[in-house]
């Protein structure tokens, strides 16, 4: 199954952090995927400092398509607030949704979207050992 991994997880991983030895290992089973909402949080700071090419490399990982479905999005947020998880954010929020659809696993170190398994039908990357 592909994992569509979180941004949390990539500044881990680019800050040797916890969970960098289990990004490498799905690296290197090539199952990682990515959408445009999880560039767009990575590349600007990376161009920051000018991490070129990092920056081509993210480019190469498989890329989800992404077509959001707001009522979806309005509805899930709903469930949140109604629930008492009203600190999610809609970028999360998406990243879920995107990840439902294409029926991805999800590896982040946010919790946010452990709470957010209460609302929306998404699986989590579980760590390996």
């Amino acid at each position: 199954m592909a994992v569509l991994v979180d941004t949390s997880v990539w500044i881990d991983y680019f800050r040797s952090g916890q969970q960098s030895a289990e990004l490498s290992y799905l690296i290197d089973e090539n199952v990682i995927v990515t959408n445009d909402l999880i560039l767009t949080e990575l590349i600007p700071f990376l161009k920051l400092k000018n991490q070129m090419r990092v920056i081509e490399l993210l480019r190469e990982i498989k890329r989800l398509p992404m077509q959001i479905d707001w009522d979806d999005i309005i509805e899930s947020q709903w469930q949140c607030l109604k629930s008492g998880s009203n600190g999610i954010g809609i970028p999360d929020l998406i990243i879920a949704q995107n990840a439902k659809v294409n029926h991805c696993e999800v590896f982040s170190l946010d919790k946010h979207f452990q709470m957010l398994t209460q609302v929306i039908t998404i699986k989590l990357y579980q760590l390996s050992g």
